[in-house]
């Protein structure tokens, strides 16, 4: 006898519409949303930006600033123009400002909603001047002596031209090396040890100083304005060196012939070693 099994008939469901689920309607919704913010934030008239306030800048022009600044904020998106507040690249506004201007030494931007940009400007500060001599150029062009001079600041950076005379001047026993504007010209450790350097010589021993002249990345002349030099080792310890020099001078040199003294090295272990000036020799006429 053969059994039959019965099977319920299958039914085709239909598919649901999309424009009656919720899901749908609410994605919907807020894709609408989302481009309707967009295009407010991006292209209304009232997050395009309308003023750029500069603060701390004093030597560097707020209005050549202010030029450069609205020349990076015009965006393009696809076919339109843009100055949205919301697309500043606040970065590479700050990179082109340091790169152009080699006065800032730091750049801050904020954002004031709805359509304001606040830049604040850092700007270095002289510590020194560095001299370059020009020999193959004519010295009425760089000063009396030939030499072209820039402020240096902190780190060791030249940033705007100056004056021959300063409380502070650095060479080089290269005297033809060149630099440029931004350009970090002396390491910041050799700065500070001249800072330092000069400073105690000042203070301490009461020896004001006329050049600090970079031999290597080592070793620096210091030259005072009795004309003789001091020799300085950058890898020794300064405290040692100037506790050399005030031993030497109060013990072995007496104030009266430091105009005939050469130099005093302070380089080499517990000794400072110095010499006098030869003087010149007279030929006896017969």
């Amino acid at each position: 006898m053969t059994n039959f099994r019965y099977r319920k008939p299958h039914r085709i469901r239909r598919k649901r519409s999309p424009l009656r689920s919720r899901f749908f309607w609410i994605t919907l919704l807020i894709i609408i949303f989302l481009g309707i913010a967009f295009y407010f934030a991006i292209f209304s008239k009232v997050f395009q930006i309308k003023e750029i306030i500069i603060t701390g800048n004093k030597k560097i022009q707020a209005q050549d600033l202010e030029n450069l600044i609205r020349e990076k904020i015009n965006q393009r998106l696809l076919f339109f123009s843009t100055k949205s507040i919301f697309l500043i690249n606040s970065e590479k506004i700050v990179n082109s400002i340091l790169e152009k201007f080699p006065q800032a030494e730091e750049t801050a931007l904020k954002r004031k909603l709805p359509a304001t940009l606040i830049f604040e400007i850092q700007e270095r500060t002289p510590v020194a001047i560095w001299c370059q001599a020009r020999l193959s150029f004519p010295s009425e062009n760089f000063g009396g002596q030939g030499e072209k001079c820039f402020f240096v600041d902190k780190f060791g950076i030249i940033f705007e031209t100056g004056p021959e005379n300063y409380d502070l001047v650095i060479k080089f026993q290269d005297e033809t090396k060149d630099g440029y504007l931004g350009e970090q010209i002396v390491k910041e450790e050799q700065i500070r040890s001249i800072l330092e350097i000069q400073e105690r010589l000042k203070t301490n021993l009461k020896i004001i100083t006329k050049e600090f002249i970079i031999q290597n990345a080592n070793r620096i002349n210091v030259k005072t304005i009795e004309g003789w030099e001091i020799y300085f080792d950058l890898r020794e310890d300064i405290d040692w060196q100037l506790t050399k020099l005030r031993l030497v001078l109060e013990k072995e040199i007496p104030a009266e012939k430091r105009e005939k003294l050469e130099y005093i090295d302070l380089r080499f272990g517990n000794f400072a070693p110095y010499k006098y000036r030869t003087p010149p020799t007279t030929e006896e006429s017969p």
